[in-house]
């Protein structure tokens, strides 16, 4: 096995035990970028002299005694929405051509403060405003999307390229690419990871969350990432959590007896590819085996989700741009630009009533949670679809957009500010990978993180790389 295949509990093992050094580490994920980026290109920029420079410092202290935590010399990349000092940060965007902020987002200063060393800056959906991350190749299918926004980040993780990455989910941009990568994606709860330093696209649903390869990894890299941030007002007050200790705690006993796991009879399972339900439905069923109760549960407000979704986002977005939309709107890439625009015109009054539904929804969810400990079902509707299909139909007539069948299934936790886990659960017969979503109440990450590490171990582990087709 190669240093760039192993996850970041495996690679965290062995820098400790003095079998592995961040170095090696490091030049081996390097090397495999050169090897496999120039097809997949989940990377905008890639650190290559920064990146040897920080695994030699944590090789340096690691071997003085200043170990930092399991973090120190692993390799990560960020998705380019995140500041970083010295390194570009273009959002995607030829508005932002060059740009290199002044300092660090949070996440990034938290994530270098643990000894991480940052590879590069990943692929993102101009403005993440978009589910398909044109720029990245999905690595099972070189003729299939990534999903995005974070699709880069999810294709680096998926193939290697980076040990961990960062990503960022307004309407489901960690998840979707996740599911369709075969990785690990974690939606936090809102405000849970501080969003200063970061690119917004709609401040009142984005967040920031791991991608990664196993439940384990996400839970090690969270309890990095989490924590109350004075510069982020909307950031929570808690105290930290370590969620890596809390997982191996939970999950010792191999079972999930106890939990109650809500398995939605509406909304979820309507309009979604059969072998996607086939393979969401087995592993649901694998939870009851492994000990948890399954309740059939009515999810709340469906027929608004999709109206509060947009009804939030584009407005938002376009008042964060209405500036440089005005003084250089040709710099946009046209799907962005009409996006943006049209978000110009909705109404003070709609804004509002988005409002009072998401207000609603909430309310309803929380009433949810007082039934079951978490929901599973589908991450995405369908696995990857071919990158220049622009819709899909469905047995019944209707046909959807690909960003809209997409955020169908992902919305709602982002509506509500409910944790979600996405992890893989099989393949289709085309070899793509399908997730399943793990939704709790807020606050409630130790709860999808028990889950989602119970069901992967009995599986077998998780951490399996995409073959990278040619």
């Amino acid at each position: 096995m190669q240093p760039y295949e192993l996850t970041v509990a495996a690679a965290a093992e062995a820098i400790a035990a003095g079998k592995l050094s961040p170095v090696e580490l490091t030049d081996s994920v390097l090397a495999r970028i050169g090897e496999v980026d120039g097809r997949l290109r989940a990377y905008a920029t890639v650190a290559e002299d920064a990146a040897r420079r920080s695994a030699e410092r944590a090789e340096r202290e690691i071997a003085a005694g200043r170990h930092l935590g399991p973090l120190h010399g692993i390799p990560v990349g960020l998705k380019d929405l995140l500041d970083t000092a010295d390194l570009p940060t273009t959002s995607g965007s030829r508005v932002r051509e060059g740009h290199v902020p002044d300092g660090d987002s949070t996440v990034a200063a938290r994530l270098a403060g643990a000894g991480a060393v940052l590879i590069g800056k990943t692929h993102t959906h101009e403005f993440a405003y978009g589910l398909i991350t044109p720029q990245t190749s999905n690595p099972w299918h070189p003729g299939r999307v990534a999903g995005g926004s974070s699709g880069g980040s999810a294709v680096a993780v998926a193939s290697g390229t980076a040990t961990f990455a960062v990503g960022t989910d307004t309407g489901g941009s960690i998840r979707v690419p996740s599911a369709l990568n075969g990785v690990v994606g974690l939606k936090p709860t809102y405000g849970l990871v501080s969003r200063h330093g970061v690119t917004s696209l709609s401040w009142s649903l984005d967040h920031v969350g791991p991608i990664t390869r196993t439940v384990e990894d996400a839970a090690i890299v969270l309890g990095v990432m989490a924590g109350h941030d004075p510069d982020d007002p909307s950031c929570l007050g808690v105290p930290p959590v370590d969620y890596a200790a809390h997982l191996a705690a939970q999950s010792a006993a191999g079972d999930l007896r106890g939990l109650r796991v809500g398995v939605p009879r509406n909304y979820y399972f309507d309009r979604v590819d059969p072998q996607v339900e086939a393979a969401v439905r087995a592993a649901v069923a694998r939870l009851g085996e492994l000990g948890a109760d399954l309740v059939d549960v009515d999810i709340p407000m469906t027929e608004y989700v999709q109206a509060t979704q947009w009804g939030l986002m584009v407005p938002e977005a376009s008042a964060y741009h209405e500036a440089t939309l005005r003084s250089t709107p040709e710099l946009y890439a046209p799907d962005v630009r009409v996006l943006l625009e049209a978000g110009e015109l909705v109404l003070a009054s709609d804004y509002l009533r988005a409002q009072r539904s998401r207000t609603l929804m909430r309310r309803a969810w929380t009433r949810l949670f007082d039934q079951v400990d978490v929901i599973a079902a589908p991450s995405v509707t369908s696995t990857a679809v071919r990158t220049d299909q622009q819709s899909v139909r469905w047995p019944d007539g209707t046909e959807e957009s690909v960003a809209d069948t997409y955020v169908r299934l992902s919305a709602p936790a982002n509506i509500t500010g409910i944790p979600s886990l996405s992890l893989p659960v099989g393949l289709d017969d085309s070899g793509l990978p399908i997730g399943m979503q793990l939704m709790a109440r807020p606050l409630g990450e130790a709860t999808v993180l028990r889950v989602g590490g119970v069901y992967e171990a009995a599986q077998g582990g998780g951490g399996r790389l995409a073959p990278v087709a040619a």
